[in-house]
C-alpha cells in the first residue's frame, strides 16, 4: 500500500512538473537575407580587402609602432581581456556543475540525552564491552567523503554549459571589437596630428609673409605710394595670423594628449612624420559582399554569440520546471572513541540516498525566472538585428562618402593652384598700382583658407578610409 501511494505521489509529480511553458520561437538570423550588394555600388567584388592584417594595412611605421605600444598599454583593452577570463571562469564553473561534488572532511562533537528517553534509556542499559558501560556524555569521531550529485535529467546543465560558452565566445568577440576601434581611434589621432602638423607649417609661412606685406605697406606709406588704412589692414591680418597659429598649437597639445592616453602613457611628445603627409595616397578598398559582415566584423558576431546564449538560458530556465534527480551519499569511519576508528569493519560507516524533487505549488519565481529568459532572448534578437542593419548602413555611408571625398579633394586642388596663380598675379599689380592693397589681401586670405581645406580634405580622406575598413570587419586580425 504504501508503494502504491509513493508511485502515485511521483506520478502526480511528473505530471504537474512536467507541463513547461513554450518559449518565443525565434528565427535563425544567422542566415538572414542580405542585399545582394551595397547600395550605391554597381557590383559587389567577390572578395573584400578587409582580410588585410592591419600590420599591412597601415605603412607608415612610426603609426605602427603607436598602435603596438596601445595594445599592451590600453586600459580598455585590459579591461576587456579580464572580462574573458571571467566568462572563461563561467564556463569551468558550468561544466563543474555536471560532475559529482565530493569533499573530504571529519568532524568531533558531543551528544548529551536525558536519562528518561528511549534513547537514554537504551544507551543506560547497553554495554560498549562486557562490564563497560556506555559513555555519558557520548563523544562522536567521524571522518571521510560525502558526494552530492544532480543527475542531469534534462540537460539542464548542459544547457547551461552551452549558455556559458556563448556568453565566453562573445566576449572574445567583443575584445576584437574593442581593439579593431582602438587600432582605428590611434590612426585617426595620428592623422589628426599630421593634418594639425602641416596646417600650422602654412599658418606660419603666412605669418611671415604677412610680415613682408606690413612692411611693404609702411614703406609705401612713407613714400606716399600707400595709406594709413593699408597699414592697419595688414596688422589686422597679421594679429589674425598670430592667433590661429596659437589655436593650432592647443589642438596639438590636446590631440597627443588623447593619443597618449589611448596609449596608457602620460603627456608624451609623439613621434610621427609630418613632412611626406600630403604625398600619403589612401588604400584602395573593396566592399566584397554584404553577407561578409557576418564572418568579419566582431560587433555582429558577438551580437550573434550573445543572441544563441540566450536561447540556452531560456531553454535551461524552461527546464526548471521539470523534477530534479538528486543522489548523495556519505563513506567514512565513525565512533565515540578516536582509538576505535582503524577498527574495521565495526567502524566504518555509509550512506546512500536519491530522491526526486519538483515544483508542485508554488512556481512563481520560477516562472519570473523563464519570462525574464525569454524576455531577454527577444532583446538579444532584436540587437543583432540592429548590430547588422547599423552594420550594412555604415559600409553603405562610407563607401559613398570616400567616392565623395575623392572627386572634393580633386576640386579642392584646383582651387588651391588657382588661387595660388592669383596671389602671385595680385602681387605683381599692387607693386606696380594696378591693385590696391584689399585685392592682395583677399586673394592672400583665400589662398590661405583653400591650403587649410585642402589639408583637412586629405584628412578626412584618410581617416575615411581607415573606419571603411573597419566597418568591413578589418582592423583586429
Amino acid at each position: 500500500m504504501k508503494a502504491n501511494n509513493i508511485i502515485i505521489g511521483l506520478a502526480v509529480l511528473a505530471y504537474t512538473s512536467c507541463k513547461t511553458p513554450q518559449a518565443t520561437i525565434v528565427p535563425d538570423r544567422i542566415k538572414q537575407t542580405l542585399p545582394q550588394k551595397y547600395e550605391g555600388t554597381v557590383d559587389s567584388i567577390k572578395h573584400s580587402a578587409v582580410l588585410t592584417p592591419w600590420r599591412q594595412f597601415f605603412t607608415d611605421s612610426k603609426l605602427v609602432s603607436l598602435i603596438d605600444t596601445a595594445l599592451v598599454n590600453n586600459q580598455d583593452l585590459i579591461m576587456t581581456l579580464q572580462q574573458i577570463e571571467m566568462a572563461k571562469s563561467d564556463v569551468l564553473s558550468s561544466q563543474g556543475r555536471l560532475l559529482p561534488s565530493v569533499s573530504l572532511g571529519g568532524s568531533i562533537g558531543v551528544d548529551k540525552v536525558g536519562r528518561y528517553t528511549s534513547e537514554g534509556a537504551g544507551n543506560a542499559s547497553t554495554d560498549i564491552k562486557p562490564g563497560k558501560a556506555m559513555p555519558d556524555p557520548l563523544m562522536n569521531y567521524t571522518g571521510g567523503l560525502q558526494a552530492d550529485w544532480e543527475v542531469d535529467l534534462w540537460n539542464k546543465l548542459k544547457d547551461g554549459k552551452k549558455a556559458a560558452v556563448e556568453n565566453y565566445l562573445a566576449t572574445v568577440e567583443g575584445k576584437n571589437a574593442v581593439l579593431s576601434t582602438l587600432i582605428a581611434t590611434v590612426a585617426e589621432k595620428y592623422d589628426n596630428l599630421l593634418c594639425l602638423d602641416n596646417q600650422l607649417k602654412v599658418i606660419q609661412q603666412y605669418i611671415e609673409l604677412q610680415k613682408k606685406a606690413l612692411e611693404l605697406s609702411k614703406i609705401q606709406k612713407q613714400a606716399n605710394a600707400g595709406t594709413e588704412l593699408g597699414v592697419k589692414k595688414f596688422e589686422a591680418e597679421l594679429a589674425k595670423a598670430r592667433s590661429t597659429e596659437f589655436a593650432l598649437k592647443q589642438q596639438i597639445v590636446e590631440t597627443e594628449n588623447g593619443l597618449n592616453l589611448l596609449l596608457g602613457r602620460y603627456p608624451t611628445l609623439i613621434d610621427r612624420s609630418s613632412s611626406t603627409f600630403m604625398e600619403s595616397v589612401p588604400q584602395i578598398i573593396t566592399s566584397g559582399f554584404p553577407s561578409e559582415l557576418i564572418f568579419n566584423r566582431p560587433d555582429v558576431r558577438q551580437a550573434e554569440h550573445q543572441l544563441a546564449a540566450t536561447k540556452w538560458n531560456v531553454e535551461a530556465a524552461r527546464k526548471e520546471f521539470l523534477p530534479s534527480l538528486h543522489i548523495s551519499g556519505t563513506l567514512g569511519l565513525d565512533a565515540f572513541n578516536p582509538t576505535y576508528l582503524t577498527h574495521l569493519p565495526q567502524s566504518l560507516a555509509f550512506s546512500l540516498m536519491g530522491g526526486i524533487t519538483g515544483p508542485l505549488i508554488n512556481k512563481k519565481a520560477i516562472q519570473a525566472n523563464f519570462n525574464n529568459a525569454n524576455a531577454q532572448q527577444i532583446e538579444a534578437l532584436y540587437q543583432y538585428d540592429k548590430t547588422l542593419l547599423s552594420a550594412y548602413i555604415e559600409v553603405c555611408t562610407l563607401m559613398e562618402k570616400n567616392k565623395n571625398l575623392n572627386e572634393y579633394y580633386k576640386l579642392k586642388q584646383t582651387e588651391k593652384k588657382t588661387l595660388d596663380e592669383s596671389v602671385d598675379i595680385a602681387n605683381k599689380l599692387y607693386l606696380s598700382g594696378g591693385a590696391d592693397y584689399l585685392d592682395v589681401l583677399m586673394d592672400q586670405r583665400d589662398a590661405l583658407d583653400a591650403t587649410m581645406d585642402l589639408l583637412d580634405a586629405k584628412q578626412q580622406q584618410l581617416i575615411n578610409i581607415v573606419y571603411l575598413y573597419k566597418s568591413l570587419g578589418g582592423g583586429w586580425q
